[in-house]
């Protein structure tokens, strides 16, 4: 008979630059599964640069997993205020749950001296 101590909880950030579907795609798939496989530990998705469209509520693939997860207490998806000017887009029309922070690299480096592992999403 084995027993299994319980994982320490982690702090995972994640960098997501990529205006590619595929990346969106599998950043929500990655957020969905770590957090039902690790409930205690917290996530923040990063968002800037060319992923834009991935909160944006009438043109993101993602829209609707990104609503259910960002009701979780554990989970945030932020997008940086700099590309939402970039883009000429205001807070109406991201998807509910998605907040913004003014810079989204400042943001990765202080949650990094916070302790928290970086991951950068990709294809």
């Amino acid at each position: 008979l084995f027993t299994y101590a319980q994982e320490k909880p982690v702090k995972i950030v994640f960098d997501v630059t990529s205006n590619n579907t595929k990346v969106h795609q599998s950043t929500i798939r990655h957020v969905k599964a770590m957090s039902k496989l690790y409930p205690d530990s917290k996530f923040e998705v990063v968002m800037y640069g060319g992923a834009m469209e991935m909160v944006l509520k009438d043109k993101s693939l993602v829209a609707e997993d990104m609503e259910t997860l960002a009701e979780k207490d554990n989970i945030e998806f932020v997008i940086c205020q700099g590309t939402m000017r970039r883009h000429k887009a205001d807070t109406s029309q991201l998807i509910k749950g998605v907040n913004s922070v003014p810079d989204g690299i400042l943001e990765l480096a202080q949650k990094q001296q916070e302790g928290w592992s970086y991951i950068k999403e990709g294809q």
